[in-house]
């Protein structure tokens, strides 16, 4: 971790964050332009009420905030929605601890009090990421701030289920779930998670209820052999010729004394242990499907903590592995242990407290997905909405295809409850948005379901649900306006948990997509490639990389680190030097208004070479942005901006206009006008990644401003600058920096003082000589030349070095200056480095593999790198060839 520096960034930013949304820029305002009827909006993946800011919010937020405000300084009324998950078992987590330590139990206190101990976590802990989010700089609509369970959403949510109810894409029935005997509570499908175990295999024997042929028993192969104790029979394939004699006989089961039926099905494999499979229906879902087809009888073994029911003997009130261990020493002490093998495999566990979930048969509501799925996947099919990376497109269509009935009943006391109701004297039931206390057909009293619906079926009414469908639906101003949303920018983990359901539900509710385009962003990893976690001490806390590096810093260091690829590992290094990047913009800033004194406020007018060089880069600068934005290639982005600033702007262009500033009163305002004109578009460019120093420094630009803050300033119109383009001043500048450079660094490498002249020879072709030679007196001036020669036809001096670039080659005279031995040594380094170059990238061209996999971009910029590295490589032989 780099030192901290001597700058107190808070001083610097609150300020201006506190300016930004007392002007109201962060809510939804009139746009100008061209774009000025065509709305942005995006909306925050609603962070849990219990959390703070971690390494993937950072990354996310940052990503969202460069989107809106790019679009805002476009012209388009901007609105970034914020909002906050209620996390049901998350929050309800943290209170039932909190309780704990208080020595409460929520069962003590009953549903009502601990709902309203949940608000009250939810007032005091609610607001402290989104207090975090603010420090980021993130330009969020904080004046209406959204909350999964404020009335209005759940006014949608019950909506929701109601429609879906009576439309027969909600159902009620007794199915196998994952269930967390810890939060006891049910399990989506695709929010457990998957963790290796080292294991065993148990082969146990059950006993024929009549032996067949002198067999007496099956042997069946299981890694849980505490749920035989609900086996209700014993499948083999049908094709198995070694088990036909006794499919439709019967088994002894062990311990329980149940008569079980050996049957066949096609789902068995006869690969896999001894190809008997013990059947418990209510405890595997294979298992369930088997005895669906076979009409076995389905017994529940377990209670909702997985402790045994009673019923069972010695074994009633064990837990699984307290009931494993007795199962197995009881099958060993009758003589049916066969033998016992290692056997890694994957467990479920839950994605909250982490224990191993258990297949558990018990009552759900679910929701029918093949009549959603369908409009889900054709919106992705045919590009309505786009995946970037793209590859997470069929990600996205395989999971939906994979698609299973989703169990949307929670076994929790915080969240959204299930909005039905029953009447237990007639029978009555129905869903209703409204709260129903006596029964429509007797009158009687009615109760409500006791369940709450998982948070992803509230969530997945987001983006619409907080721009006023609830109260009118798509009449809504906001809905008619800016509906669909533009871009959703979210982690993979949970593309199919929020992602698909929220286009899922706009489909249906909406009758259209949700947004346009998915940001799947890489997942922030530890610096050694790991996920970061408390347990491995490997996690990094944004709020401290704010105070080392500020917001800015952060920022762009996140986002320079951003590639195509499904991981980041985070590199902090790249945050010291945004920081430092960030002072370079104070200091470039600083020289510029520095040399202010007179400026008129006159119009740019890139007339000589070095202004035409740098407004055509500048051009070229602001249209490869604009296009990087399109695809949302934030590290091209960053790292584009950085070199135009760092290398071109500060390093060069403010260099050569030193001289001018220097210069005749009309020289020297033209100057100013084009530093300044260059300075403010970067700073506009600059801002959507870095929006302190920009804002802070655009503020005491002593110029005609186009917005009061640079947060509304018009983004760098890439039409208009195009005019600027002039590719032959671009390569005679160009050519004039690697001049400068090579002598320069002949220069540095040798030890020669900046004050001694040297003479210098630059050979170079064609056309670019005549406009190498137009700008001499530059070289001349930054080089400090006693003799400067340029030619195509211009010969190698004796005793001078070479430095080779493209289309160049710079001799620089040493007679009498330097060690002519040295001089070959560094050349003879450079040829072998030179000969690994072009080995490495021609065992690289070499590959099959990597021509099979690589895109036909990256194997063109490949084969173009070795040609000049082969170039360069026989050019340095030549030169060794000549010193002998």
């Amino acid at each position: 971790m780099a030192e901290k520096i001597d700058y107190d960034f808070q001083v610097h930013e609150r300020p201006l964050f506190d300016a930004w949304m007392e002007a109201g820029y962060f809510q939804r305002t009139e746009g100008f332009g061209p774009l000025a009827d065509n709305p942005y909006t995006i909306v925050i993946p609603p962070p849990n009420i219990t959390g703070v800011l971690h390494m993937g919010h950072a990354l996310n937020d940052t990503i969202q905030d460069t989107c809106i405000r790019r679009a805002r300084m476009q012209g388009r009324p901007t609105r970034w929605i914020l909002g906050t998950d209620h996390a049901g078992i998350s929050t309800q987590t943290k209170v039932d601890k909190k309780l704990a330590d208080q020595g409460i139990s929520r069962l003590e206190i009953g549903r009502e009090a601990f709902v309203e101990q949940c608000y009250e976590w939810y007032r005091e802990y609610g607001t402290t990421i989104v207090n975090q989010i603010k420090g980021m700089g993130c330009s969020c609509d904080y004046s209406d701030e959204h909350f999964t369970l404020e009335p209005a959403y759940v006014k949608a949510v019950r909506k929701l289920f109601v429609d879906w109810y009576h439309n027969d894409l909600i159902y009620r029935g007794k199915r196998i779930v994952n269930w967390c005997p810890s939060c006891t509570t049910a399990i989506a499908d695709d929010e457990a998670e998957y963790v290796d175990e080292a294991g065993h295999l148990w082969y146990l024997r059950y006993p024929l209820t009549e032996p067949v042929d002198g067999i007496e028993y099956l042997t069946v192969a299981t890694t849980r052999p505490e749920t035989m104790l609900g086996d209700t029979g014993v499948a083999v394939n049908p094709k198995d010729e070694r088990f036909g004699k006794l499919v439709g006989k019967t088994v002894k089961l062990p311990l329980v004394d149940r008569e079980i039926p050996i049957f066949a099905d096609w789902h068995v494999d006869v690969e896999f242990g001894t190809g008997c499979v013990k059947v418990t229906p209510s405890h595997d879902p294979n298992d369930w499907a088997m005895g669906e087809r076979a009409g076995l009888e389905r017994i529940n073994i377990f209670d909702e903590t997985a402790h045994v029911v009673e019923g069972y003997g010695a074994f009633s009130g064990m837990d699984r592995d307290e009931a494993r261990e007795a199962v197995v020493a009881a099958f060993d002490e009758l003589g049916l242990l066969d033998h016992v093998e290692d056997h890694d495999h994957s467990v479920m566990t839950c994605y909250r407290c982490h224990t191993k979930l258990e297949p558990w048969e018990s009552e759900q509501w679910f929701v029918a997905v093949d009549g959603l799925k369908k409009d889900a996947a054709r919106v992705v099919e045919d590009g309505t909405i786009q995946f970037h990376p793209e590859r997470w497109r069929q990600v996205y269509l395989d999971w939906l295809a994979n698609l299973k009935d989703w169990c949307i009943s929670r076994q929790l006391w915080w969240g959204h409850r299930i909005p039905m109701f029953y009447c237990d004297e007639c029978g009555w039931e129905d869903a209703s948005v409204e709260d129903v206390e006596t029964c429509p057909k007797c009158g009687a009293a009615v109760r409500q379901d006791e369940d709450v619906l998982d948070t992803w079926f509230s969530s997945q009414l987001w983006p619409f649900a907080t721009m006023g469908w609830t109260e009118e639906g798509m009449g809504a101003p906001e809905i008619k306006r800016c509906y669909p949303t533009q871009v959703l920018s979210t982690a993979r983990d949970i593309m199919g948990l929020w992602v698909a359901r929220m286009v899922m539900a706009s489909m249906y509710c909406c009758d259209g997509i949700p947004f346009e385009h998915v940001i799947i962003h890489p997942t922030v990893m530890a610096a050694d490639g790991k996920p970061m976690s408390k347990s491995r001490g490997n996690g990094v806390d944004p709020l401290r990389l704010m105070q080392d590096y500020g917001a800015d810093g952060m920022r762009f260091g996140l986002l320079m680190q951003v590639t195509g690829t499904q991981d980041l590992k985070f590199n902090e290094a790249k945050l010291e030097s945004s920081r430092n990047f960030a002072n370079k913009i104070r200091n470039a800033a600083r020289f510029v208004m520095m040399n202010l004194d007179g400026y008129d406020g006159g119009a740019p007018d890139p007339q000589n070479p070095v202004d035409r060089w740098i407004f055509s880069r500048l051009a070229n600068l602001v249209a490869a942005v604009d296009e990087a934005y399109a695809d949302f290639e934030f590290g091209d982005i960053t790292r584009d901006l950085y070199s135009f600033f760092w290398n071109e702007f500060c390093d060069w262009y403010i260099e050569l206009s030193k001289a001018r500033l220097n210069g005749e009163p009309e020289e020297r305002a033209q100057c100013q006008r084009n530093l300044v004109f260059v300075l403010d578009q970067a700073l506009r460019l600059l801002h959507p990644i870095m929006p302190f120093v920009t804002e802070e420094i655009y503020q005491e630009l002593p110029v005609k401003k186009d917005a009061p803050m640079l947060i509304g300033a018009a983004w760098p119109d890439a039409k208009a600058l195009a005019a600027y383009i002039d590719a032959d001043a671009e390569r005679a500048v160009s050519m004039v920096c690697e001049v400068v450079s090579a002598v320069r660094a002949t220069r540095a490498r040798y030890g020669i003082s900046p004050r001694t002249e040297l003479s210098v020879v630059v050979k170079v072709e064609g056309g670019d000589a005549a406009l190498l030679q137009a700008q001499a007196g530059l070289i001349e001036r930054m080089g400090n030349t006693s003799e400067l020669a340029i030619g195509a036809d211009v010969e190698k001096p004796g005793e001078s070095s070479v430095t080779l670039s493209a289309g160049l080659e710079v001799y620089v005279v040493l007679s009498g200056l330097v060690d002519f031995d040295a001089e070959r040594i560094r050349l003879k380094k450079e040829c072998e480095k030179l000969e690994k170059d072009a080995a490495k990238f021609e065992k690289k061209l070499s590959n099959p593999g990597f021509l099979a996999k690589a895109a036909p971009e990256i194997i063109e910029k490949d084969t173009a790198k070795l040609a000049e590295v082969r170039d360069n490589l026989e050019r340095v032989k030549a030169q060794l060839a000549e010193l002998g």
